[in-house]
């Protein structure tokens, strides 16, 4: 049984926020989120960076189902992000806390890639 966050959001818009998420990370390099948010988003971020590291036909048509069919993005993830962490074996993100937001306390951190 997987424990996850709900983030108090039905199943299809928390998997499109949590997609959204991983998409500005790796565009990106780094996302300003909430703290769970970002909790939950580093799972599949790693495993995004997992599937270009396989650099296998599956692993491509898997980050592309997930990436909503961003192409730039996956060749991105697949040609750029797998050299790049080609040496080394998972974490490959960081949680940096920067502050309370203004307008419900929540703890805002900082998503990146190291």
């Amino acid at each position: 049984m997987a424990i996850y966050r709900k983030l108090n959001r039905e199943t299809r818009i928390r998997r499109s926020i949590l997609a959204s998420l991983t998409k500005s990370v790796i565009e990106h390099g780094y996302v300003v989120t909430t703290d769970a948010r970002a909790k939950e988003a580093r799972k599949y971020v790693e495993k995004m960076i997992s599937y270009g590291k396989k650099g296998t036909l599956v692993s491509r048509r898997k980050a592309l189902a997930f990436l909503h069919n961003d192409k730039d993005l996956v060749n991105k993830l697949f040609d750029e992000l797998a050299k790049k962490y080609a040496t080394r074996n998972g974490g490959y993100t960081r949680i940096i806390k920067l502050k309370e937001r203004v307008g419900d306390d929540a703890l805002e951190v900082k998503l990146e890639l190291v």
